[in-house]
């Protein structure tokens, strides 16, 4: 019935999704194994993609040639441009999503997509021979071979629903959990753990009264995430705020006793920043008020997304309390939030190629490697589904470097130093930032995306005419000379010192207060030699000048750190036969197996000293 594939990608949320899609674009033949082919990509959570630094990794999605900023982009109902008033590092493209057609179009794109075939069933158990996984058995006992296998579970691995005192088995609303996996992968000796996440009441949008909240609109300027050209929606919906108070607070807390997670019925961690409605008038007691996003969840529908409202209290608790925050006297629910819990398996069980070490050829990604959010996983599911490809073609696997991608940063973070609870990505997390912005993500990866087969010429051609426009630009704004009696005018109007003789355009633009768009608009002789390039490669140039000496700055932090990221560790190097190494150091670096030097820098108890001794046994 079914023929052998190369590789099997099971689950199609987010990080199944990217994974089918870019083994397939590679060339392998990919079946994506789902137990509900009308559930493929689903918003479980909030019908949003992007925020800050998770709009960073959509648009290095996309950079690659993953579809989650092309999908974005085709389903918005809003755009904004997070952080603008903070330097463009920082700066976070962010999206509100039609739901239903988020799923629609990510199913037509994979559909389209040539050699992707599905199936719809659970997946029961993992054909592992000689320590390689072969293949998959479905609910059905059906045996499905193939050379690589891509697990992408999310929430659904023994997923058991929490709402009050009620437990429900399932991996979202609606879906039954999936069994059988985490039973076998433990039998095969991989560690396993439990972890939980949650999400808020669904409601009537009718029943709201917006004229007691504040209108959250979008930008005008719709930028989007991909570096495609995308076709913009040419109007956008508004989102509302409002704010619980204390009637909200003292009203949840009468449901405390019936609390999954405080009466210890839920056992796993859930995320840090992302905590539930009850948690966080737990916590931050001194709070009078909790913000309240009123989110619409697509543009023909009323169901309305409360986020900032995640909560598994009872049913009527969530009702009670929700009727005394402003706007929602009215309110009436679609279903309420609640909790869930599932199975996880601690990341330092990997290696950087997502690839577990125990099994060969067998990979994760998502919410299995104990991250939360769409754009975490897909980005996952992404590596996972090259590097699956990659193998069963027996190709060096591809690993971006922390200075290289946020992808990076999150998975040399869960890799080397695993997570006991939700890992979500931060700007924080990043040490190099500044090289890494939203804006870069082409020029930083669509060239090794393409000489690997996965990013298209259309894409590698955008990215070479932007280059050279970046870089005509640099020059001029460097070579040319402004007259004062060109500019002083303006510079007069942005209360900035005026000229006393010839300037270099370079210094005019360095001034906090002189952007490039507002010199070509308001300085003919700028505009006569700038006017005709995009704003996009305009911005580039202009962030290119401002910040050069921070980008060198970071340039040279990346060139010291590599001396000792590209020394290479053998995977048998015997650690614990260097009695001046910690045996913290000895314990961790033989668990995880470093491939490199700068790896093993980053494992967490590593000191300095302990890469000292290494150096020295290497003969650095």
């Amino acid at each position: 019935m079914f023929q052998k594939y190369d590789v099997i990608v099971v689950g199609a949320g987010h990080a199944g999704c990217e994974a089918a899609a870019a083994a397939a674009k590679m060339g392998s033949k990919v079946l994506l194994a789902t137990m509900n082919m009308q559930t493929i990509a689903q918003m479980s959570c909030n019908p949003a993609m992007g925020g800050v630094a998770k709009g960073q990794i959509v648009r290095e999605i996309d950079a690659m040639g993953g579809y989650s900023g092309i999908v974005s982009d085709k389903t918005m109902i809003q755009f904004r441009m997070l952080n603008l008033s903070k330097g463009p590092a920082m700066w976070s493209p962010r999206v509100q999503s039609d739901r239903m057609q988020f799923h629609l179009t990510w199913r037509e794109m994979l559909e389209n997509t040539p050699n992707i075939d599905f199936w719809q069933d659970m997946v029961r158990e993992l054909i592992v021979e000689n320590g390689k996984v072969c293949g998959i058995k479905t609910g059905m006992g059906i045996e499905i071979r193939a050379n690589a296998v891509v697990l992408t579970n999310g929430t659904f691995l023994n997923g058991i629903i929490h709402i009050g005192e009620k437990q429900f088995g399932g991996g979202r609303a609606g879906e039954g959990a999936s069994k059988g996996i985490t039973e076998q992968l433990v039998a095969l000796g991989f560690e396993s753990g439990r972890m939980k996440t949650g999400t808020p009441p669904r409601i009537d949008g009718r029943s709201l009264d917006y004229t007691k909240m504040d209108v959250q609109d979008g930008d005008d300027e719709i930028v989007g995430f991909s570096y495609k050209n995308i076709e913009k929606p040419k109007e956008q919906r508004c989102c509302w705020m409002t704010y619980t108070n204390d009637k909200v607070h003292e009203l949840l807390k009468t449901g405390f006793e019936k609390s999954p997670m405080f009466q210890g019925r839920i056992k796993g961690l859930g995320p840090r920043y992302c905590p539930s409605i009850e948690d966080k008038i737990n916590r931050f007691a001194d709070k009078d008020r909790h913000q309240i996003f009123v989110e619409p969840e697509g543009w023909n529908t009323v169901e309305i997304y409360v986020n900032g409202f995640s909560t598994s209290l009872p049913e009527e608790v969530q009702y009670k309390a929700l009727k005394l925050i402003p706007g929602f006297e009215n309110v009436k629910m679609f279903r309420p939030g609640y909790a869930i819990e599932y199975d996880y398996f601690p990341p330092t069980q990997l290696n950087l190629s997502l690839e577990t070490r125990l099994v060969k050829n067998l990979f994760f990604a998502g919410q299995i490697n104990g991250t939360t959010g769409y754009e975490e996983a897909a980005s996952q599911g992404m590596m996972a589904g090259i590097n699956a490809h990659r193998a069963v073609n027996d190709l060096e696997p591809i690993v971006l470097k922390r200075s290289e991608a946020y992808i990076g940063v999150l998975i040399d973070d869960l890799v080397n130093k695993g997570t006991d609870e939700p890992y979500r990505m931060f700007t924080s997390r990043a040490e190099f930032r500044i090289l890494l912005r939203q804006d870069n993500a082409d020029l930083r990866l669509t060239e090794l995306s393409h000489k690997m087969g996965f990013a298209e010429q259309e894409r590698m051609d955008r990215v070479n005419v932007k280059k050279k426009a970046v870089d005509e630009i640099v020059r001029f704004i460097k070579d040319y000379s402004i007259e004062p009696s060109d500019i002083d005018a303006y510079l007069e109007t942005q209360g900035t010192t005026p000229l006393i003789h010839k300037m270099k355009l370079e210094k005019i633009i360095s001034r906090p207060q002189i952007g490039i768009l507002d010199l070509i608009d308001k300085v003919p002789a700028v505009k006569q030699h700038l006017g005709k390039y995009e704003k996009e490669f305009l911005e580039q140039a202009e962030i290119s000048v401002k910040y050069e000496g921070y980008i060198s700055k970071e340039y040279e932090q990346v060139q010291k750190l590599d001396k000792i990221e590209n020394v290479k560790l053998k995977p048998d190097f015997d650690y614990m036969g260097i009695p001046s190494l910690s045996m913290e150091a000895r314990q961790k670096l033989t668990k995880i197996k470093p491939q490199t030097l700068g790896q093993a820098s980053r494992i967490s108890g590593v000191s300095p000293s302990d890469i000292s001794v290494l150096m020295v046994y290497l003969g650095r």
